[in-house]
């Protein structure tokens, strides 16, 4: 059996060791991509985590837009109420206040009671009440609309007449059937009044041939 010479030796060291790092290379390699892999998968993770927190803090921050929304709402509401609690007591009360300057009127124009010693007594104890109610209106913000000569404003007036007037402009108020009233800025009764209206024209003279026929 013959001994291998000493350059076939070095070659096949040679030739196992190119294997080896080859080997090596190889290990390496995929010990990169394995890496490269995992960071990837880290990445999406991490970018899916970041997503997650965003959507998260996106509906925190909704909610709490909702819930100031609510309280705003909710305390509207509430002042609403507060100024306007006793609105229907308020509008209800006018028919009083109405009914008080009727008996006054009432009192005032009947002749058989004015020839009554008390009479003056009685319309001063009206009076008296009248001015009560006035003020206990005042403080609640409740007043009066102006009406007369102003222009007709189907926001504050409800126009129960018409009336012909060539000395003022079409539409003004030149009467008030009954006060309306305001509670703050809200409407609580329209006042009924009286408008104005162009007059309207009308021929003054008859044609010829109605005069002729008038003579006949």
């Amino acid at each position: 059996m013959t001994k291998p010479d000493k350059k076939e030796e070095e070659n096949s060291l040679s030739k196992n060791k190119e294997k080896e790092e080859e080997n090596l290379l190889s290990k390496n390699k995929e010990k990169g991509e394995e890496n490269s892999l995992s960071n990837n998968n880290e990445k999406e993770r991490e970018k899916t985590v970041e997503d997650k927190l965003k959507e998260t803090e996106e509906k925190l921050l909704r909610a709490l837009a909702d819930i100031e929304n609510q309280r705003r709402r909710f305390e509207k509401e509430r002042q609403e109420a507060f100024d306007f609690g006793g609105f229907n007591f308020a509008r209800e009360s006018l028919s009083l206040l109405d009914n008080i300057d009727r008996a006054i009127t009432s009192f005032k124009n009947d002749n058989n009671l004015k020839n009554n010693k008390d009479l003056d007594k009685i319309i001063d104890g009206i009076e008296i009440v009248k001015k009560d109610l006035i003020s206990i209106f005042k403080k609640n913000d409740i007043k009066e609309i102006e009406c007369i000569n102003k222009k007709f404003d189907p926001n504050f007036h409800q126009a129960m007449l018409e009336v012909e007037d060539n000395t003022r402009n079409p539409g003004t108020v030149v009467q008030e059937i009954q006060k309306g009233y305001m509670m703050k800025d809200r409407l609580l009764r329209p006042s009924l009044v009286s408008v104005t209206k162009k007059r309207e024209e009308k021929a003054e003279k008859t044609t010829e041939a109605d005069e002729k026929e008038q003579k006949k």
